[in-house]
């Protein structure tokens, strides 16, 4: 359960960004004074204040003051740049109790996914795995593919080799970009594929972390999730 919250973007003047910081604070305070259910619903509180190191730890540290159930970490995916995307979830997973769940709203870019995740973040949502799929992309091991295009009609093979969810088992990518052209089902067998690909992604790190062979799991990943374009530097520089 989130606590209402001034979101902006990053890219907006700071004392926009520092007004919407202390508003968040603010508003936490009364939500939990309004919140009547605090045996069943878990409040969580937004960490706001845009890409600014110092705001950022200024409303990490007032957060933590109210004790909530979990911290979400708010105003990400608004159009700042990748560095400073990862180095402020780094900074705010750092500064956050390690023994509560860490919530990074809005990403849903599996490599946006996978490198929070790393740096300690726990929870993550997004609309893009289905709205991705409205334009007929899907999520693969070697990156996304655009299915609408003619070249995958006569391709029989499942739209990821070796993924077991029901698109995948039941469908190949020729009759899923056959019924793309003539049926909206085929957003739903697309969002199905993402939504499971996201979660097994995931849940194959988490495995390999508790294995510790997580560095291996997460170069090899990278390595081919971008074998055509190239690992980005944002990605490397998030790993080191």
């Amino acid at each position: 359960m989130m606590q209402l919250d001034d979101v902006v973007p990053s890219t907006v003047d700071a004392e926009r960004v520092h007004e919407a910081m202390e508003r968040s604070v603010r508003w936490l305070d009364r939500c939990i004074a309004a919140h009547k259910n605090p045996e069943t619903q878990n409040l969580f509180a937004i960490v706001q204040g845009g890409t600014d190191p110092e705001m950022r730890k200024r409303c990490c540290d007032e957060m933590i003051k109210r004790n909530t159930p979990g911290y979400a970490i708010g105003g990400m995916a608004g159009g700042e740049d990748k560095e400073d995307f990862w180095q402020t979830v780094m900074q705010c997973c750092e500064l956050l109790p390690e023994d509560k769940p860490r919530y990074v709203m809005g990403i849903g870019y599996a490599e946006d996914c996978m490198i929070s995740a790393l740096l300690g973040a726990d929870m993550f949502d997004c609309v893009f795995a289905t709205r991705t799929a409205r334009f007929g992309t899907a999520f693969t091991k070697y990156g996304m593919k655009k299915l609408k295009k003619e070249k995958y009609s006569s391709v029989f093979t499942p739209i990821s080799e070796g993924c077991t969810c029901y698109t995948c088992k039941n469908f190949s990518i020729s009759y899923v970009t056959t019924l793309f052209k003539k049926d909206s089902a085929a957003i739903q067998l697309i969002s199905i594929h993402n939504i499971h690909f996201l979660i097994h992604m995931l849940r194959d790190l988490r495995t390999a972390i508790l294995e510790d062979r997580g560095e291996e799991f997460t170069v090899d990943f990278f390595k081919n999730y971008f074998i055509e374009e190239g690992v980005p530097q944002w990605v490397k520089n998030a790993l080191k």
